[in-house]
């Protein structure tokens, strides 16, 4: 068995624990590159709601590159899978509550 198949054999509600570690993990590390373009723009966008933005994020993006994933499937499903809506939704409005205004625009 190859390494990654062994990490990803590991699940919780059919998601791989794993895919949702190392999405976090990577946007814990990218965040301070990822906050640069916001900030030209005025807006401050910390660590914390980065971390916030992960999933819904990985959602738009699956969705934007056509790619079915589990979560991409149950959020998209119109009748069924409230949870997963309002724990998405919950994300990204928690992510929104920490942005700010900077206080001056970097050049």
């Amino acid at each position: 068995m190859h390494a990654l198949a062994f990490l990803r054999q590991f699940r919780i509600a059919n998601f791989a624990v794993f895919d949702f570690a190392i999405s976090f993990v990577a946007v814990y590390f990218l965040s301070p590159l990822l906050t640069k373009p916001f900030a030209k723009w005025g807006a401050y966008v910390p660590r914390k709601s980065w971390l916030y933005f992960t999933v819904p994020l990985a959602i738009l993006v699956h969705v934007l590159t056509r790619t079915q994933t589990p979560l991409t499937r149950q959020f998209l499903d119109p009748s069924a899978h409230y949870l997963v809506k309002i724990i998405v939704l919950a994300l990204f409005l928690l992510g929104l509550r920490g942005v700010r205004k900077s206080s001056r625009r970097s050049s």
